[in-house]
């Protein structure tokens, strides 16, 4: 698909009478975003039964495929986080 069929496609608002594993399984293998983030993400997170975190999607993408597809467990907590490069980590705990 090229920039502007993804544009077109968009424009349908097709997702909207699909289920979120349809919205997964189209969006996570096609690699120009056909529908909002934010309804690829809740999909995404659903379909997980997990937090999905914006950075995994950048640096992790492929695991979160095979995860998808139950290929690869997901993730622990610390492995999310060491997804983020030591010199770039900031946490806040708050109580």
């Amino acid at each position: 698909m090229i920039k502007e069929q993804a544009i077109e496609l968009s424009k349908t608002a097709f997702w909207k009478d699909l289920s979120y594993e349809e919205i997964v399984t189209f969006q996570l293998f096609e690699p120009l975003l056909c529908m909002p983030f934010e309804v690829f993400h809740e999909a995404l997170e659903k379909c997980l039964n997990r937090p999905v975190f914006t950075h995994e999607l950048g640096l992790n993408y492929e695991g979160i495929k095979l995860e998808f597809l139950k290929e690869k467990p997901a993730p622990t907590f610390e492995e999310i986080i060491n997804l983020i490069p030591e010199d770039k980590r900031v946490i806040l705990v708050s109580k």
